[in-house]
């Protein structure tokens, strides 16, 4: 306890790297994943090519992609740039696959009446689709931010600090308070953020809360 206290300046330090590293890749992998989803809907010839190919990046271990992005993104490899790429990537392979899944267990009856109703794709997909689907997609970001915020600690046996820096300074100096607290705060940021999403996933979908009958009235 006496080492957190005196070290509180660089606990918050770390907290916020890890959080500047871990945050834009979740962003970044929401956005990509949309897009990346709808395509290998549409496009069946190119689903199996897109899912399969987001699964496999998850067989790619950590350590070893952090060290191959710097030779393809022209970066040091103590840049956080390649952290947050690789992280991304990650998210990727949870949430693509779980993505489009979630849209096609869609009711196709809703997609009916939208299109019954004069509704383009795009629209049909902005307001129908991607409402109905956003509980399920939800459900795969929490999973994703969890194993995001875990992963980020790998950075720091490239030297990139994070709290993951916390484990590794820890355990050469053989301070073990150091290493709890790295443990500790890694696993309540994932707790506060996850309750962050179901938060924002309320807000903007208040009709998830009452299940998929009531999601299913809310869009027709």
């Amino acid at each position: 306890m006496t080492w957190i206290l005196a070290s509180r300046a660089l606990i918050l330090s770390c907290l916020e790297s890890h959080l500047a590293q871990a945050l834009p890749a979740i962003g970044a992998a929401l956005l990509l994943t949309i897009p990346l989803a709808r395509l290998a809907q549409r496009a069946r010839p190119l689903r199996g090519l897109i899912t399969i190919a987001a699964s496999l990046l998850y067989a790619i271990p950590s350590l070893a992609l952090f060290v191959i992005l710097p030779i393809i993104l022209a970066t040091g490899i103590r840049s956080t740039l390649n952290v947050v790429v690789a992280l991304a990537l990650y998210a990727l392979a949870l949430l693509v696959p779980a993505t489009v899944e979630a849209l096609d267990a869609v009711d196709h009856r809703s997609l009916d009446a939208a299109t019954a109703m004069g509704m383009g794709r795009l629209r049909r997909f902005t307001t129908v689709e991607l409402p109905l689907a956003g509980p399920a997609i939800v459900a795969a970001l929490r999973v994703a931010t969890v194993s995001t915020i875990s992963l980020t600690t790998v950075g720091a046996v490239l030297g990139v600090r994070s709290l993951g820096w916390l484990f590794t300074d820890g355990f050469e100096r053989g301070i073990w308070p150091e290493i709890i607290a790295g443990v500790l705060l890694t696993a309540l940021t994932a707790l506060v953020v996850d309750l962050l999403i179901v938060a924002g996933g309320r807000l903007l979908m208040p009709w998830s809360r009452g299940g998929g009958a009531r999601a299913g009235r809310a869009a027709a």
